[in-house]
């Protein structure tokens, strides 16, 4: 077995037994979602109502819902069958969603959604949990032309496993990085307490971007979210909120397909 699928492998059981855990204290979402994450995608993808959108590496399914109520027709798509369960159960009655235990990393899986082609895409905060995006991003024609993908994703930079943030004595932020250019994989624990770590794939923005890049995508519009310096600051070793403000907790983007050649 290859290290790729090694990774591959490792991060699908991680996820299968982080899932109901994940559901549980994700919820519906949180500040990060609230705050950082959404509204950003509401920007990006724009009016859903009507629209048929589908939901990459979906998880729990709370960002799947969100343009269900919205009046979307949503597919939500996860590799790992327990996030799918847990999804499916947090779903209520009033909310129509179609999940589909569905491997992001493998282009024959991808294939089979050209069949119906979506408006529109997301992935979100999904990418640093994928041992490969070559196979996602090539396969972005599974969305109607000029139809928008939108990702989100931990700021590499600011947010890698690499990286060490604290307040000091006068409450001033310290940001500190030891590796940033260096691919990498390493185990992380996104929540406390969650029952195993999963790997997380670091990538630069070069690297990051050059993916989508070599697969034929334009990136149209590029957003760094950080909290606004008035929200207030989490708890624990590596804290986000207000007093970080400086500094992006995430990276979002819209890629599309470029024009066909003449």
């Amino acid at each position: 077995m290859s290290d790729d699928t090694h990774a591959h492998a490792e991060t699908r059981l991680a996820w299968n037994q982080n899932a109901q855990f994940w559901n549980q204290r994700m919820g519906e979402g949180n500040d990060f979602v609230d705050v950082l994450i959404w509204p950003c995608v509401e920007r990006l993808i724009g009016p859903v109502e009507g629209r048929r959108v589908l939901d990459i590496a979906c998880g729990n399914g709370l960002y799947a819902r969100r343009p269900s109520r919205a009046g979307a027709d949503v597919v939500a798509a996860d590799f790992a069958a327990e996030m799918i369960r847990a999804a499916t159960d947090a779903t209520p009655s009033d909310c129509s969603v179609e999940y589909r235990q569905l491997d992001a990393c493998d282009p024959a899986q991808l294939e089979a959604l050209r069949d119906n082609p979506f408006d529109a895409a997301v992935c979100l905060m999904a990418f640093m949990d994928m041992s490969d995006l070559g196979p996602l991003l090539a396969a972005i024609r599974f969305l109607v032309p000029h139809g928008p993908f939108v990702f989100a994703t931990a700021h590499p930079a600011f947010n890698n496993p690499h990286v060490k943030r604290k307040l000091d004595a006068s409450g001033q932020p310290i940001v500190t990085t030891r590796q940033y250019m260096t691919p990498s994989t390493s185990p992380e624990e996104a929540i406390r307490g969650q029952p195993v770590p999963h790997p997380n794939f670091h990538r630069s923005l070069t690297e990051l971007l050059s993916e989508g890049f070599r697969a034929g995508l334009v990136l149209d519009a590029l957003e760094e979210r950080a909290f606004p310096p008035a929200h207030g600051t989490g708890r624990g070793p590596n804290p986000w909120g207000g007093a970080f403000s400086e500094f992006p907790a995430a990276l979002m983007g819209r890629l599309v397909g470029r024009e066909p050649a003449a």
